[in-house]
């Protein structure tokens, strides 16, 4: 092999080591950073085909119904608590911040954050559906038959 030859094949393979490895660390950049989504039942049970469970730490997006009655709300800052279900175990969501207009006992939400216990979620942001008649369809495949829509009487509608 003669000595140009050589240098052509020296640095075509170092170009090829250098973009495998851009494409190694783009890669586990974006594994950092996708937010999975689970229902309160798979965030204790895992999920259905793989069993996979999410981790302590773990960013994740949860969705279900708010559960009547769990919605506490700290009087001297943003913070609220609340509990959310499918069609099983429910898990506790704490939230920092403005809760969208949407959000009422009963109703549909996802809430983005990380996991701080296997069963309590520290939210960054919390998404309410847009109407009544809309759910995602990861909540309404699992919550299926046991999702009633809430009933409101006239006068908790003119106060909401």
């Amino acid at each position: 092999m003669n000595p140009r030859r050589k240098k052509r094949l020296t640095i075509i393979v170092s170009i090829l080591i250098g973009l495998s490895v851009v494409a190694a660390l783009v890669l586990y950049a974006l594994s950092q950073n996708i937010d999975l989504f689970y229902t309160p039942t798979e965030v204790h049970q895992g999920k259905k085909d793989t069993g996979i469970k999410p981790k302590v730490g773990q960013r994740i997006r949860v969705g279900g119904l708010v559960v009547a009655g769990t919605v506490k709300r700290d009087s001297e800052s943003l913070k609220v608590q609340f509990k959310l279900v499918d069609t099983g175990p429910m898990i506790t969501v704490k939230y920092d911040g403005i809760l969208p207009d949407l959000f009422r006992e009963g109703q549909g939400i996802v809430a983005n954050g990380e996991l701080i216990s296997p069963t309590v979620l520290e939210a960054s942001e919390v998404l309410a559906k847009h109407d009544e008649n809309y759910m995602p369809k990861e909540i309404a495949e699992a919550v299926g038959e046991h999702h009633e829509k809430p009933s409101y009487s006239k006068e908790q509608m003119k106060n909401n």
